[in-house]
């Protein structure tokens, strides 16, 4: 299903389902709280999605993250029950799109489950490479620095083989701050989940929809104090996500969810406790 807003044309597409382990995604919120909302199987590991985002504009194709790809080796996959093949181009496939045909990729952060779907591994010379041949991947400056500085505390953060193909092609673009690559479609940076993490407001004349990245990824998380073990900046997050969230409720911006299973994109209502939740589904 695809949802119009001026312009452009949005649809849901999935970079393929995972599991995680439910204390991570939540936390530091007890169990006996997160699992009202996730059903954990004998490992702890809850369901999640890779909820990426097709933009057609008038004359781009753009795709915002790109879930975890199809380098992981069978060990990794099982462990985190990630689907076989390239889910991410099987369900482009299904929307009648080619990867040759998306012209801008952006990524909210390069954690592996939004930046391992930019890269694939060429079946012929065994290198890894771009998996959009014609698309500028358009990441911001900061997030770059951290994921290519290998830095002792981010260890395990991030998997340069995702990324780093893209600039031996020439393929990246840096960007610094609130950038709007087309119109319709800006950049802003948040930081929260790591520095360089940035959301992606949605409209031609006025921003329209959000797309939250890891900022919030699940409905769950809506709530102020629920994040994730992940987070590299957890105060900040604590202080921005609200003010975030509260700026989409009160403008009426479609909101979209980057791991939610069940629930992409949805319009939030503003409680008198000045907490939030979803109070429209919507289907994309």
């Amino acid at each position: 299903m695809t949802v119009t807003l001026d312009e452009l044309r949005l649809s849901h597409v999935s970079g393929g389902r995972l599991q995680a382990d439910g204390g991570n995604m939540f936390g530091p919120v007890p169990k006996v709280l997160w699992e009202r909302y996730a059903d954990a199987d004998q490992c702890n590991r809850i369901p999640l999605q890779t909820n990426c985002l097709l933009v057609h504009s008038a004359d781009q194709l753009v795709l915002i993250d790109t879930g975890y790809g199809s380098k992981h080796d069978p060990k990794f996959r099982g462990n985190m029950g990630l689907e076989a093949g390239n889910p991410l181009f099987k369900h482009l496939g299904q929307l009648g799109v080619k990867p040759e045909e998306i012209n801008l990729v952006i990524l909210t952060h390069l954690h592996f489950d939004h930046a391992g779907g930019c890269t694939l591994i060429d079946p012929d010379s065994r290198t890894t490479r771009p998996a959009f041949p014609q698309a500028r991947y358009v990441i911001q400056q900061s997030e770059w620095a951290d994921a290519t500085a290998n830095l002792p505390e981010l260890s395990g953060s991030y998997l340069e083989a995702d990324f780093v193909p893209l600039e031996r092609s020439g393929q990246l673009e840096l960007i610094e701050g609130e950038t709007t690559p087309i119109p319709g479609v800006t950049c802003r940076l948040s930081g929260g989940h790591t520095r360089g993490h940035q959301v992606v407001l949605l409209g031609e004349a006025e921003p329209a929809a959000i797309y939250l990245g890891d900022l919030c990824p699940t409905c769950a998380h809506l709530r102020t104090f629920w994040i994730t073990a992940y987070e590299q900046f957890p105060l900040e997050l604590r202080r921005l996500k609200p003010q975030l969230i509260g700026e989409a409720a009160d403008r009426n911006w479609l909101t979209l969810f980057a791991h939610d299973p069940q629930t992409a994109a949805g319009y939030l209502h503003r409680d008198a406790r000045q907490q939030f939740t979803v109070h429209q589904v919507v289907e994309i």
